[in-house]
Protein backbone atom coordinates (compact mmCIF):
# COMPACT_ATOMS: atom_id res chain seq x y z
CA UNK A 1 0.00 0.00 0.00
CA UNK A 2 1.27 3.57 -0.71
CA UNK A 3 2.36 5.49 2.51
CA UNK A 4 -0.17 8.63 1.23
CA UNK A 5 -3.12 5.58 0.87
CA UNK A 6 -2.22 4.02 4.27
CA UNK A 7 -1.84 7.86 5.50
CA UNK A 8 -5.98 7.98 4.53
CA UNK A 9 -6.77 5.12 5.35
CA UNK A 10 -5.49 5.24 8.93
CA UNK A 11 -5.42 8.88 10.10
CA UNK A 12 -9.14 10.24 7.63
CA UNK A 13 -10.55 12.00 10.68
CA UNK A 14 -6.74 13.73 11.16
CA UNK A 15 -6.66 14.65 7.47
CA UNK A 16 -9.66 17.51 8.37
CA UNK A 17 -7.61 18.52 11.40
CA UNK A 18 -4.79 19.28 9.53
CA UNK A 19 -6.67 21.38 7.24
CA UNK A 20 -7.78 23.55 9.91
CA UNK A 21 -4.36 23.80 11.05
CA UNK A 22 -3.04 25.02 7.69
CA UNK A 23 -5.66 27.72 7.51
CA UNK A 24 -4.49 28.64 10.90
CA UNK A 25 -0.71 28.45 9.94
CA UNK A 26 -0.96 31.06 7.17
CA UNK A 27 -2.12 33.75 9.70
CA UNK A 28 0.85 35.72 11.10
CA UNK A 29 2.54 34.12 14.39
CA UNK A 30 2.90 36.09 17.13
CA UNK A 31 5.70 36.95 19.01
CA UNK A 32 6.85 35.13 22.29
CA UNK A 33 4.03 33.05 21.15
CA UNK A 34 5.05 31.33 17.88
CA UNK A 35 8.81 33.49 16.97
CA UNK A 36 10.94 35.43 18.78
CA UNK A 37 13.72 37.92 17.81
CA UNK A 38 17.37 37.29 19.32
CA UNK A 39 20.28 39.26 19.41
CA UNK A 40 23.97 39.03 20.67
CA UNK A 41 26.90 42.00 19.22
CA UNK A 42 27.33 41.07 16.06
CA UNK A 43 24.36 39.02 14.74
CA UNK A 44 20.28 39.15 15.22
CA UNK A 45 18.06 36.53 14.17
CA UNK A 46 14.02 35.28 14.03
CA UNK A 47 13.46 32.09 15.46
CA UNK A 48 10.06 30.31 15.51
CA UNK A 49 7.98 27.81 14.02
CA UNK A 50 5.39 26.60 11.34
CA UNK A 51 3.13 29.85 11.81
CA UNK A 52 3.75 32.62 9.00
CA UNK A 53 5.05 35.64 9.69
CA UNK A 54 4.57 38.59 7.20
CA UNK A 55 6.35 37.59 3.64
CA UNK A 56 7.99 34.14 5.90
CA UNK A 57 5.19 31.92 4.68
CA UNK A 58 3.83 28.64 6.69
CA UNK A 59 5.31 25.56 6.98
CA UNK A 60 8.85 26.85 7.31
CA UNK A 61 9.95 26.67 10.71
CA UNK A 62 13.55 27.16 12.08
CA UNK A 63 15.80 30.46 11.27
CA UNK A 64 13.29 33.27 9.50
CA UNK A 65 15.99 35.50 9.08
CA UNK A 66 19.65 35.72 9.85
CA UNK A 67 21.34 39.18 9.99
CA UNK A 68 24.45 41.00 11.16
CA UNK A 69 26.04 44.78 10.92
CA UNK A 70 28.41 43.30 8.35
CA UNK A 71 25.30 42.75 5.90
CA UNK A 72 22.04 43.22 6.15
CA UNK A 73 21.02 41.13 3.78
CA UNK A 74 19.39 37.91 5.35
CA UNK A 75 21.53 34.39 3.92
CA UNK A 76 18.07 32.81 3.83
CA UNK A 77 14.82 33.40 1.11
CA UNK A 78 12.80 35.79 2.91
CA UNK A 79 9.66 33.38 2.13
CA UNK A 80 11.17 30.47 3.74
CA UNK A 81 13.68 29.52 6.40
CA UNK A 82 17.23 28.17 7.81
CA UNK A 83 17.60 24.77 9.16
CA UNK A 84 14.24 23.97 8.48
CA UNK A 85 13.43 20.68 9.93
CA UNK A 86 11.74 19.38 6.94
CA UNK A 87 11.45 15.90 6.63
CA UNK A 88 11.30 12.46 8.33
CA UNK A 89 11.93 9.29 6.00
CA UNK A 90 12.55 6.16 5.97
CA UNK A 91 12.88 3.51 2.82
CA UNK A 92 9.50 3.38 1.54
CA UNK A 93 9.21 5.64 -1.42
CA UNK A 94 8.69 9.47 -0.48
CA UNK A 95 4.87 10.27 -0.08
CA UNK A 96 2.59 12.00 -2.56
CA UNK A 97 0.94 13.09 0.56
CA UNK A 98 2.37 16.66 1.38
CA UNK A 99 1.29 15.67 4.63
CA UNK A 100 3.71 13.35 5.25
CA UNK A 101 6.56 14.03 3.20
CA UNK A 102 6.45 17.13 4.67
CA UNK A 103 5.06 15.96 8.37
CA UNK A 104 7.83 18.32 10.63
CA UNK A 105 6.06 21.43 8.74
CA UNK A 106 2.50 19.99 8.66
CA UNK A 107 2.18 18.67 12.19
CA UNK A 108 1.59 21.03 14.88
CA UNK A 109 4.63 22.65 16.58
CA UNK A 110 4.98 24.51 20.04
CA UNK A 111 7.01 27.73 20.66
CA UNK A 112 9.07 28.39 24.12
CA UNK A 113 11.03 31.09 24.81
CA UNK A 114 13.67 30.40 27.37
CA UNK A 115 15.77 33.37 27.70
CA UNK A 116 16.95 36.41 25.80
CA UNK A 117 19.56 34.63 23.88
CA UNK A 118 17.57 30.81 23.45
CA UNK A 119 14.28 29.84 21.98
CA UNK A 120 12.86 25.87 21.54
CA UNK A 121 10.73 24.23 19.58
CA UNK A 122 8.68 21.30 20.36
CA UNK A 123 6.76 18.90 18.80
CA UNK A 124 4.55 15.72 19.80
CA UNK A 125 5.02 12.55 18.28
CA UNK A 126 4.33 12.99 14.40
CA UNK A 127 0.97 11.18 13.17
CA UNK A 128 2.63 8.97 10.41
CA UNK A 129 6.76 8.50 11.53
CA UNK A 130 5.63 9.21 15.61
CA UNK A 131 8.29 11.09 16.09
CA UNK A 132 8.71 13.68 19.10
CA UNK A 133 11.37 16.29 19.12
CA UNK A 134 12.51 19.10 20.40
CA UNK A 135 15.14 21.69 19.02
CA UNK A 136 17.16 24.55 20.92
CA UNK A 137 18.34 27.53 19.17
CA UNK A 138 20.94 29.50 21.25
CA UNK A 139 22.80 32.60 20.02
CA UNK A 140 26.33 33.35 21.36
CA UNK A 141 28.30 35.93 21.49
CA UNK A 142 29.56 37.36 18.39
CA UNK A 143 28.22 35.86 15.33
CA UNK A 144 27.07 32.05 16.44
CA UNK A 145 23.93 29.99 16.85
CA UNK A 146 24.08 26.83 18.51
CA UNK A 147 21.35 24.35 17.61
CA UNK A 148 20.65 20.99 19.50
CA UNK A 149 18.05 18.61 18.46
CA UNK A 150 16.39 15.28 19.89
CA UNK A 151 14.18 13.42 19.13
CA UNK A 152 12.38 10.37 20.43
CA UNK A 153 11.00 7.78 18.11
CA UNK A 154 7.25 6.49 19.10
CA UNK A 155 6.75 4.10 16.61
CA UNK A 156 8.46 0.82 15.92
CA UNK A 157 8.52 -0.86 12.07
CA UNK A 158 9.78 2.06 9.60
CA UNK A 159 10.68 0.72 6.92
CA UNK A 160 14.20 -0.47 6.79
CA UNK A 161 14.41 -0.10 10.52
CA UNK A 162 16.24 3.20 10.56
CA UNK A 163 14.93 7.13 10.57
CA UNK A 164 15.94 9.12 8.50
CA UNK A 165 15.61 13.65 9.82
CA UNK A 166 16.14 15.81 7.28
CA UNK A 167 16.71 19.74 7.41
CA UNK A 168 16.89 22.33 4.74
CA UNK A 169 18.55 25.57 4.41
CA UNK A 170 17.39 27.82 1.09
CA UNK A 171 19.90 30.19 0.58
CA UNK A 172 19.04 33.84 -0.97
CA UNK A 173 20.51 33.97 -4.31
CA UNK A 174 23.65 33.30 -3.79
CA UNK A 175 26.69 34.68 -6.29
CA UNK A 176 28.14 31.34 -5.45
CA UNK A 177 25.60 28.15 -5.13
CA UNK A 178 28.36 26.00 -4.37
CA UNK A 179 28.75 24.52 -0.77
CA UNK A 180 33.02 23.41 0.18
CA UNK A 181 33.87 20.79 2.39
CA UNK A 182 37.18 18.61 3.46
CA UNK A 183 37.35 15.29 1.10
CA UNK A 184 37.33 12.14 2.49
CA UNK A 185 41.32 11.42 4.00
CA UNK A 186 42.00 15.19 4.63
CA UNK A 187 42.38 16.73 8.00
CA UNK A 188 41.81 19.92 9.80
CA UNK A 189 45.75 20.10 9.77
CA UNK A 190 46.41 18.75 5.92
CA UNK A 191 43.09 20.16 4.09
CA UNK A 192 42.13 19.19 0.66
CA UNK A 193 38.67 21.26 -0.08
CA UNK A 194 36.16 19.78 -2.37
CA UNK A 195 33.75 22.09 -3.97
CA UNK A 196 30.03 20.59 -4.50
CA UNK A 197 27.58 22.04 -6.72
CA UNK A 198 24.68 19.14 -8.01
CA UNK A 199 23.65 19.83 -11.84
CA UNK A 200 20.26 19.27 -10.69
CA UNK A 201 17.45 18.61 -8.04
CA UNK A 202 17.77 15.00 -6.99
CA UNK A 203 20.86 14.37 -8.62
CA UNK A 204 24.02 12.99 -7.05
CA UNK A 205 22.44 15.18 -4.21
CA UNK A 206 23.77 13.32 -0.66
CA UNK A 207 27.10 13.08 0.35
CA UNK A 208 28.18 10.81 3.11
CA UNK A 209 30.70 10.61 6.10
CA UNK A 210 33.93 8.76 5.19
CA UNK A 211 33.46 6.87 8.17
CA UNK A 212 29.25 6.08 7.74
CA UNK A 213 28.64 2.31 7.17
CA UNK A 214 25.23 1.94 6.48
CA UNK A 215 23.72 1.18 3.10
CA UNK A 216 20.46 1.90 2.51
CA UNK A 217 18.00 -0.19 0.00
CA UNK A 218 16.06 2.71 -1.67
CA UNK A 219 13.06 2.04 -3.27
CA UNK A 220 13.76 3.33 -6.84
CA UNK A 221 10.32 5.25 -7.52
CA UNK A 222 10.01 8.86 -6.24
CA UNK A 223 13.62 10.62 -6.61
CA UNK A 224 14.63 12.92 -3.36
CA UNK A 225 17.74 14.18 -2.16
CA UNK A 226 18.07 11.56 0.86
CA UNK A 227 17.95 8.89 -1.91
CA UNK A 228 20.58 10.14 -3.95
CA UNK A 229 23.77 9.61 -3.46
CA UNK A 230 26.75 10.74 -4.48
CA UNK A 231 30.25 9.18 -4.97
CA UNK A 232 31.91 11.85 -2.70
CA UNK A 233 32.90 11.38 0.63
CA UNK A 234 33.75 14.01 3.70
CA UNK A 235 36.36 13.35 6.20
CA UNK A 236 35.71 16.62 8.78
CA UNK A 237 32.11 17.53 10.15
CA UNK A 238 31.45 20.84 8.18
CA UNK A 239 30.90 22.97 5.56
CA UNK A 240 30.46 25.98 4.29
CA UNK A 241 29.29 28.46 1.47
CA UNK A 242 29.74 32.37 0.80
CA UNK A 243 26.90 34.53 0.91
CA UNK A 244 27.70 38.98 -0.50
CA UNK A 245 30.72 39.35 1.70
CA UNK A 246 29.79 36.94 4.80
CA UNK A 247 30.57 33.34 5.20
CA UNK A 248 28.32 31.04 6.51
CA UNK A 249 29.55 27.95 8.60
CA UNK A 250 27.76 24.52 9.45
CA UNK A 251 29.25 23.08 11.76
CA UNK A 252 28.35 19.65 13.77
CA UNK A 253 29.73 17.43 16.50
CA UNK A 254 31.40 14.19 15.25
CA UNK A 255 28.88 11.84 13.98
CA UNK A 256 29.19 9.76 11.11
CA UNK A 257 25.41 9.49 10.30
CA UNK A 258 25.27 12.70 9.98
CA UNK A 259 24.80 13.55 5.69
CA UNK A 260 25.40 16.92 3.43
CA UNK A 261 22.99 17.33 0.63
CA UNK A 262 22.65 20.18 -1.40
CA UNK A 263 20.13 21.41 -4.38
CA UNK A 264 20.89 24.11 -6.99
CA UNK A 265 16.99 24.88 -7.01
CA UNK A 266 15.42 23.47 -3.62
CA UNK A 267 15.06 27.39 -2.49
CA UNK A 268 12.38 28.05 -5.67
CA UNK A 269 12.91 31.22 -8.04
CA UNK A 270 15.28 34.19 -7.29
CA UNK A 271 13.23 37.42 -6.04
CA UNK A 272 14.33 38.75 -9.95
CA UNK A 273 13.39 35.24 -11.30
CA UNK A 274 16.28 35.19 -12.85
CA UNK A 275 17.44 31.93 -11.66
CA UNK A 276 16.91 29.72 -8.85
CA UNK A 277 18.02 30.06 -5.22
CA UNK A 278 20.17 26.62 -3.83
CA UNK A 279 19.23 24.55 -0.67
CA UNK A 280 21.98 23.42 1.66
CA UNK A 281 20.94 20.59 3.62
CA UNK A 282 21.50 18.51 5.90
CA UNK A 283 20.49 15.14 7.45
CA UNK A 284 20.71 12.52 10.37
CA UNK A 285 20.08 8.77 9.69
CA UNK A 286 19.43 6.63 12.67
CA UNK A 287 19.73 2.87 11.97
CA UNK A 288 18.61 0.11 14.35
CA UNK A 289 16.53 2.96 16.38
CA UNK A 290 14.83 1.70 19.30
CA UNK A 291 11.32 3.20 20.27
CA UNK A 292 11.31 5.49 23.37
CA UNK A 293 15.34 6.40 23.31
CA UNK A 294 16.42 9.70 22.50
CA UNK A 295 18.53 10.53 19.84
CA UNK A 296 20.32 13.54 19.10
CA UNK A 297 22.52 16.12 16.81
CA UNK A 298 24.63 19.16 17.98
CA UNK A 299 25.64 21.97 15.65
CA UNK A 300 26.61 25.53 14.95
CA UNK A 301 26.05 27.74 12.53
CA UNK A 302 28.81 30.34 11.95
CA UNK A 303 27.63 33.42 9.98
CA UNK A 304 30.49 36.51 9.76
CA UNK A 305 33.00 38.62 7.04
CA UNK A 306 34.82 36.29 4.79
CA UNK A 307 38.38 36.04 5.52
CA UNK A 308 39.56 32.79 4.39
CA UNK A 309 39.81 29.39 4.31
CA UNK A 310 42.38 29.32 7.73
CA UNK A 311 40.07 31.33 9.50
CA UNK A 312 36.75 28.85 8.73
CA UNK A 313 39.05 26.17 9.57
CA UNK A 314 40.00 28.05 12.98
CA UNK A 315 35.92 28.29 13.67
CA UNK A 316 36.00 24.61 12.72
CA UNK A 317 38.46 23.76 15.50
CA UNK A 318 37.35 26.10 18.16
CA UNK A 319 33.61 24.74 18.45
CA UNK A 320 34.80 21.17 17.70
CA UNK A 321 36.96 21.88 21.41
CA UNK A 322 34.23 22.95 23.37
Amino acid sequence: MKASRLFRSRFGPALLCFGCLAARLQEDGREGVDYAVMKVSRLQCTVGNNRALGEHRAWYNGVFSLVSPDCQETPFVPFFSGLNLEHYFDGRPASDDRAIFFEPRSAPMAFRRINPTTAELHQAATPFYGVESTTRFELRDPYYLDMHFTCIPRKPDLAGNFLGVFWASYINDPENKAIYFLAAGSTLDNPAWVQFLTQQHNRDSTVRNEADPVEIDFEARNPTLWNNLSPLRYSAPFFYGRFRNMVLVFIFKPDSRIRFSHSPSGGGETRAKDGHNPAWDFQLIIPDYQVGEQYQLRARLVYKPWKDRKDVLQEIQRYLQE
